[in-house]
């Protein structure tokens, strides 16, 4: 039996990865954020979202020892962050600045592949914090990676329906053409390896694809006959392209997500279908499970996480004395609710209104400096550390000297020595740098709220994900803001951003037809 405990509802557009390590949980998402959960109760931590990516994200995935996650996006990037904190460990930009769709560690968490949209695969070193190989699959995009459990290989999947098998130095050792037709969409190891003999070793693969089917390869290695692929059972549970896919922790599961809404759960031993789940309202683009209790998440277009707990004892790992977590389904899982002046699209809050956000908010310390700068919801939504410092002269010394004279009023001068008076002036200048921070970090988490209440997505820029106030069309056939598209074009070389494809020319029409149905829809909120 498989049951829903949980659905968290934090992300405000479509959810592309989930991923477990043993306490925590990781969900990523076209809104360009990363949020962390705690297994044991699902509550968000306290340092998520994290907000370092500037365009969608589309992986996430925790290294073997935990003390890492890593996040790719469209921005060329692949993050690295401590688990422990949230700050960034690395941060690495993709050769030839293409998008990254894809990104996995090595078992023994020392290196990241990264496969971006212009077929290119990189090697990065996590000690050193250095690239240490590059190499070209083809021209497809890699949207697929996952390294064996004994880390002496790993597969690729791209976007023209090839799996591939690589040595840790990057040398392809096997290729299967058109493994999916259409495409790959994921692929994952089994955690388990088998000895065949005394000189083979087993492994198996799960793939999905464009083709709407879900595949089981067994993958052998031979001291003298070097590696082997051979498909072992092919899945048809579900009608429409397979997006997802992975295996329990212990081999003996796999669950897949799919376009037609829908969860499957399978025998992986037989490739017998176990059960079929359907609570999500669009495409199921993500799942993962557990590796220490019986748990799936899987993710959705419908900008929702849903938990769900395996409780039919198929899977013996999972039986060994490992307690569930207690969810709760009221207020930890469920996504914040807008009211009173958030209702409200955010350019048209009125300075009170403002205000009253900084309040809710914790940013109580700011609300003088705001009214006497005349800062409305259009002002808010402009606001950027600079102008924070160099108009506000927030988080500068001048505001620390501030706060410091604020906080050495509990103490004569006298009382006062050099040293003293010194700490105080580093504990301030933190203070103020870091309600900057918190500024910018909130208006950054009110924007991805407000885009989530009912916005219609065909007038958000793809881009940025916010409302498009100057939309126009780009050769692609696609509309975006035009300071953000003529940006893009200068930075990535005439590739689109929505099929990465080079741009047959980087001229720009004014798209006044959705210019005028965003104003009407504005002015009927």
């Amino acid at each position: 039996m498989v049951s829903l405990i949980c659905t968290l509802q934090d992300h405000r557009d479509d959810v592309n990865w989930c991923a477990f390590s043993a306490s925590l949980l990781a969900t990523c998402s076209t809104d360009k954020t990363v949020r962390v959960y705690s297994v044991r109760d699902f509550s968000e931590l306290p340092f998520s979202p994290l907000t370092g990516h500037g365009y969608g994200v589309h992986c996430c995935c925790f290294s073997a020892c935990g003390r890492y996650l890593a996040s790719c996006s469209t921005d060329a990037t692949t993050v690295v962050w401590h688990t422990d904190s949230g700050d960034i460990a690395a941060a690495f930009e993709h050769p030839g600045r293409s998008p990254v769709r894809v990104c996995a560690f090595s078992p023994d968490s020392a290196h990241l592949v990264s496969g971006g949209s212009d077929g290119t695969l990189a090697l990065w070193d996590l000690r050193t914090k250095t690239l240490r190989r590059t190499c070209v699959v083809n021209e497809a995009t890699v949207v697929a990676c996952s390294f064996s459990p004994c880390g002496q290989a790993f597969v690729t999947g791209s976007s023209y329906g090839d799996l591939r098998l690589w040595d840790p130095e990057m040398n392809q050792q096997q290729a299967v053409k058109n493994a999916h037709d259409l495409g790959v969409t994921c692929c994952h190891f089994a955690p388990q390896m088998q000895s065949a003999d005394g000189d083979s070793v087993l492994f198996r693969l799960s793939s999905c694809g464009q083709d709407s089917l879900l595949k089981i390869w067994i993958i052998s290695h031979h001291a003298e006959a070097g590696w082997k692929m051979q498909l072992l059972y092919t899945l048809a549970g579900q009608s429409a392209p397979v997006l997802s896919c992975s295996f329990s922790a212990d081999g003996q599961l796999l669950v897949s997500g799919s376009v037609d809404k829908t969860v499957t759960v399978y025998d992986a031993n037989q490739g017998v279908l176990l059960y079929t789940l359907k609570h999500h309202e669009r495409y199921v683009t993500a799942c993962a499970f557990s590796p220490t209790v019986p748990l799936i998440a899987t993710g959705s277009m419908d900008k929702t996480v849903n938990i769900w707990r395996v409780e039919d004892g198929n899977s013996g790992y999972w039986n060994e004395g490992k307690s569930l977590p207690v969810a709760n389904t009221d207020a930890s899982c469920e996504g914040r609710r807008l009211a009173g002046h958030r209702s409200l699209l955010m350019g048209d809050w009125s300075e009170d209104d403002v205000s009253a956000w900084l309040h809710e908010e914790g940013l109580e310390a700011l609300v003088d400096t705001f009214k006497a700068n005349n800062i409305d919801g259009a002002e808010l939504l402009s606001l950027s550390k600079e102008m924070l410092a160099m108009e506000l002269n927030i988080g500068t010394a001048a505001h620390a000297k501030g706060t410091q004279t604020r906080g050495a009023n509990r103490f004569s001068p006298a009382h006062l020595c050099r040293e003293q008076r010194s700490a105080l002036w580093t504990l301030a200048l933190r203070e103020s740098a870091g309600l900057r921070n918190k500024v910018i970090r909130k208006v950054t988490e009110l924007k991805m709220e407000l885009i989530g209440t009912g916005v219609p997505d065909e007038f958000l820029c793809p881009i940025t994900r916010e409302i498009m106030k100057d939309p126009v069309l780009a050769a692609d056939g696609y509309s975006y803001e035009r300071e953000a598209i003529e940006d893009w074009i200068k930075a990535k070389n005439r590739s689109s951003p929505m099929t990465n494809l080079p741009l047959p020319t980087t001229t720009v029409t004014p798209n006044r037809t959705l210019k005028m149905a965003i104003s009407r829809w504005k002015a009927s909120q």
